[in-house]
């Protein structure tokens, strides 16, 4: 019986060279399919849109972008941008690894929040948090020695400490003028 001859979907194996296939051939092509899967599942996860082509997509368009009048370079407030610039150098959203200073939950001290490139597509997993609690000058050093011993994106390590210390300031008691400040010193007003 020729192939043309017969009619479609016909469960006849000598019609349907799909039912011809022996079990043998049919598992020896499931197993291809599902090796070709996984490789391509591979490669699309290797193969992700570069950072470059991430921020050509969203720079002028985005959810944390603060535009004002009178002024060049938009404000951003996303996470994980050390200089609130919208600029692809300081973006937290298009890198791989990122890096945010935040002040620390019982504001004393500060946060540093590193996104490992590893965990890319597991957001759960994506973020680590360091405290640095030990006081101004030794917790700046601690972060200093964090970034560049561990090669953790050189070019944000001044800023993330331009905004620790930031961090750090805020903190600090504003000190207290005036007459009240003299009668907290013990001193009798005239």
């Amino acid at each position: 019986m020729h192939i043309d001859s017969c009619p479609a979907n016909s469960p006849n194996t000598e019609c349907n060279p799909v039912f011809s296939a022996s079990a043998a051939n049919f598992a020896l092509c499931r197993a291809a399919i599902f090796l070709s899967f996984l490789y391509f599942n591979e490669k699309r996860r290797e193969m992700a849109t570069s950072s470059h082509l991430n921020w050509l997509i969203i720079r002028n368009n985005n959810a944390f972008l603060l535009k004002k009048r009178d002024v060049k370079k938009p404000f951003s407030t996303e996470p994980n941008n050390l200089a609130s610039v919208s600029s692809y150098r300081y973006s937290g959203i298009v890198h791989k690894k990122t890096l945010g200073v935040v002040p620390a939950a019982d504001k004393k001290g500060f946060t540093a929040v590193l996104k490992k490139g590893k965990y890319a597509h597991r957001p759960a997993k994506n973020t680590v948090r360091v405290d640095f609690k030990a006081g101004p000058r030794r917790s700046l050093k601690k972060l200093k020695n964090l970034l560049i011993g561990s090669k953790y994106r050189k070019d944000l390590t001044q800023a993330a400490l331009r905004r620790a210390s930031a961090v750090l300031r805020s903190q600090k008691p504003a000190p207290v003028k005036g007459k009240k400040a003299e009668f907290a010193k013990g001193k009798k007003p005239e």
